[in-house]
C-alpha cells in the first residue's frame, strides 16, 4: 500500500503513545514532554485522517485549490507554539499534514521560526516523512532562476537557533554525513524527469542567519563551496533527522543572490516564485502517491545508530 492512502475501514486515527519516544526521554524535562504528549493525544484521537507525509511550506506553496483541508490542529508543544496550526487534508488522494513555516501572512522571519516546535508537532501528529519546499538564491551560473534543486548537502552559517532536542542530561551525536533521505530524493528526481521540469539532483545549500541578504563579499565566498543559498534549512533538516523522519528539500531558485550583476531583492524573489511555483505543486502532486509505505532508507534508525 502506498503511504498516505486512505483506509476507509478506520474511523479514527490510531492513538499516539502517551509515553515519550526515545528522542523525548533524552530531553532535560521529561515531565514537561509527557504533559505535552497527553495534551496532544486529546486533540488527535478523534481525527479521521492520519497523514504520514508532512509538508512544511515556504513562500507561495499553499493553494486551497490544490490542498483539500478537512481539519486543523492548533497546539502548544514543550518547545513553545508552532508557526501556525497544522492543516490536515489531502493533496490528490494522499493524506498530508501542512504547516506554513513562516505562519499565515509570512509573519515569522527565518531566525524567529520555532523549528523545534514545528518538527516535534509533526512527529506527534504521525508524520514520518517531511517534504520542504523553499526559495533559494543561486550561487552558480548553472543553477538558473526557476530551476528546482533537490538538495543533498548543507553548510550551516546560522548563529542563534536551537539546533537539537538533546540539550541534556544525555548528549546524542547523530550522523549527518548524508542528511537528506536518498529514497525520497530519488522519487522526486524521477518525478521531475517525468514531468520535464528543469531540476538538479544534488546541490549544496548554505544556510545563513538572515533576515538580511548577503554582502557581495559573503556571496563570493559561499560560491566556493555551495550551489544555493537560503535561510531556513538549518536547523529544520537536522531536527527532523533527530526525530528519525525522512526529509527532502525542494529548493526553487529565484535569483542569483548578490554575486551577479543585479543584486537580489524581495520583489524579484516573489515574482519568480509566482511564475514558477506551479512546478513544485506539480511535482508534489505526482510524487507523493509514489512514496512507498515501507521505508527503503535508514532514516528511521538514526538514533539507534547514534546509541541513543
Amino acid at each position: 500500500m502506498l503511504r498516505g492512502a486512505k483506509n476507509d475501514s478506520l474511523d479514527i486515527c490510531p492513538p499516539i503513545n502517551a509515553e515519550p519516544s526515545i528522542a523525548m526521554t533524552s530531553s532535560p524535562d521529561d515531565k514537561r514532554l509527557l504533559t505535552g504528549n497527553r495534551l496532544l493525544l486529546k486533540q488527535i484521537t478523534r481525527r479521521t485522517m492520519c497523514p504520514s507525509i508532512g509538508i512544511i511550506g515556504g513562500t507561495g506553496i499553499y493553494d486551497p485549490e490544490v490542498f483539500d483541508i478537512v481539519d486543523t490542529i492548533s497546539m502548544s508543544t514543550p518547545y513553545g507554539a508552532t508557526s501556525d496550526a497544522i492543516s490536515i487534508g489531502r493533496l490528490g488522494e494522499v493524506e498530508v499534514a501542512f504547516l506554513p513555516r513562516h505562519g499565515t501572512g509570512h509573519v515569522l522571519p527565518p531566525h524567529m521560526v520555532n523549528y523545534r516546535a514545528n518538527i516535534w508537532a509533526m512527529k506527534q501528529v504521525g508524520v514520518e516523512r517531511i517534504v520542504s519546499p523553499c526559495a533559494v538564491g543561486s550561487l552558480q551560473e548553472g543553477f538558473e532562476p526557476g530551476d528546482i534543486v533537490i538538495v543533498d548537502q548543507f553548510m550551516d552559517f546560522t548563529k542563534t537557533r536551537d539546533y537539537t532536542f538533546f540539550d541534556g542530561p544525555k548528549t546524542v551525536h547523530i550522523g549527518c554525513a548524508d542528511p537528506f533521505c536518498p529514497e525520497m530524493n530519488a522519487i522526486f528526481d524521477q518525478t521531475a524527469n517525468r514531468l520535464g521540469v528543469s531540476h538538479h539532483l544534488g546541490g549544496t545549500y548554505v544556510c545563513i542567519e538572515g533576515p538580511r541578504f548577503s554582502t557581495r563579499a559573503e556571496s563570493r565566498m559561499y560560491r566556493g563551496f555551495a550551489d544555493v543559498i537560503g535561510m531556513t534549512l538549518v536547523p529544520e533538516c537536522q531536527l527532523a533527522r533527530e526525530m528519525e523522519m525522512c526529509y527532502t528539500s525542494l529548493a526553487m531558485v529565484t535569483d542569483y543572490d548578490v554575486w551577479a550583476e543585479h543584486a537580489v531583492d524581495t520583489a524579484t524573489i516573489l515574482r519568480t516564485m509566482s511564475e514558477n511555483v506551479h512546478k513544485v505543486r506539480d511535482i508534489l502532486t505526482d510524487a507523493l502517491p509514489r512514496i512507498p509505505d515501507i521505508h527503503g532508507c535508514d532514516c528511521d534508525r538514526i538514533l539507534r545508530e547514534a546509541g541513543a
